[in-house]
């Protein structure tokens, strides 16, 4: 029995050679774009990774206060960033390889539930992020449980009968049968929790299981809060929490209303395009910053605003507004 198993190991290796090659490329491609190709591991720089780490934020489940964290301190996340990038590019490699591939493929589940849990709610056509995210633990779950056949370092380094191959740690970190004693309930198991998982995931980011399904990716959303005057000067919170992560919102308009909705009090285009970065306090690496034709607000931004009253000064029951290019209309009360 034991040589019929062993025999077999192998060959779910090869077997699931394809799929190695592809989730391993798809984590070391990460690292090839941002270091190789392109450094977007530069803060201040156009496509600056920790601004894409930023668009996560709104709507993350479970790891939200970390990505916070993160993105609230430049320094930290920068050093997080490098090291994210070095792991992806270690474990990709290694994957396509057949290096350690139990314990390469344990590093591909748990990124593969970071970008899930972080950025499964993004995606505007295709639920793309989510995919990636349950595909990918899906993914390293199957190779945790084949290791690598044939065409890996793996197997090479046991052909060649090199003494670590022969150890019980070696089965548990890199290929060959897998010392687990009754291993078929486990397996299945395993494999109710991560489907439960994908279920769980799949509604409470798109609503894809029941009910109505939603796209938190399709439209701008820009929360407002924390509204107070002090008699010459306005200032309010702002909050981008959904819409497409590689679009801004644009604002053209930013209006004071009276308690019959008449605006007594606006900024148009021209004056946000020229807004002061004096009035602007961002909280995220991802900053809400004046553009050539409007307030750009790019997607997991905060900051909060100022606008002077001039001579106004605001009344019970009014209110403010925020006009997105789009015709999109934000209003909130000012108390």
């Amino acid at each position: 029995m034991k040589q019929h198993i062993d025999g077999t190991a192998p060959m779910a290796g090869l077997f699931t050679l394809p799929l190695r090659w592809v989730i391993g490329w798809t984590y070391f491609s990460a690292f090839w774009r941002r270091l190789v190709l392109e450094n977007k591991l530069i803060p201040d720089e156009p496509g600056y990774i920790g601004e894409k780490f930023n668009h996560f934020l709104p709507n993350a489940l479970g790891i939200k206060p970390v990505i916070e964290y993160l993105v609230s301190n430049p320094e930290a996340l920068q050093v997080s960033m490098v090291v994210f990038t070095v792991v992806e590019a270690v474990v990709g490699l290694c994957i396509m390889l057949g290096l350690f591939t139990r314990l390469m493929a344990v590093g591909v589940f748990f990124l593969a539930m970071g970008i899930m849990l972080g950025s499964g709610w993004l995606g505007t056509t295709c639920l793309d992020e989510w995919q990636i995210g349950v595909l990918g633990v899906a993914g390293g779950f199957v190779l945790f449980l084949t290791g690598s056949g044939t065409y890996s370092l793996d197997r090479y380094f046991m052909q060649k009968q090199r003494r670590f191959t022969t150890t019980r740690w070696f089965a548990f970190l890199g290929s060959g049968t897998l010392p687990v004693k009754n291993i078929t309930p486990k397996v299945l198991a395993m494999s109710l929790l991560i489907f439960g998982l994908t279920l769980f995931t799949n509604q409470y980011f798109h609503g894809g299981v029941f009910g109505t399904l939603h796209n938190k990716s399709v439209r701008p959303r820009v929360d407002i809060s924390n509204i107070r005057y002090d008699g010459s000067r306005l200032s309010f919170q702002v909050f981008r929490v959904e819409g497409a992560d590689v679009y801004g919102s644009f604002l053209i308009g930013i209006q004071v209303l009276d308690e019959k909705g008449k605006v007594v009090r606006s900024l148009g285009q021209k004056e946000l395009a020229s807004f002061s970065n004096d009035k602007i306090k961002n909280h995220y690496v991802a900053k809400i910053n004046p553009g050539p034709y409007s307030l750009i607000v790019p997607l997991g931004a905060k900051a909060d605003i100022s606008i002077d009253l001039e001579d106004l000064v605001p009344k019970e029951n009014y209110s403010l507004k925020l006009v997105d290019i789009s015709g999109i209309e934000w209003t909130a009360k000012i108390k």
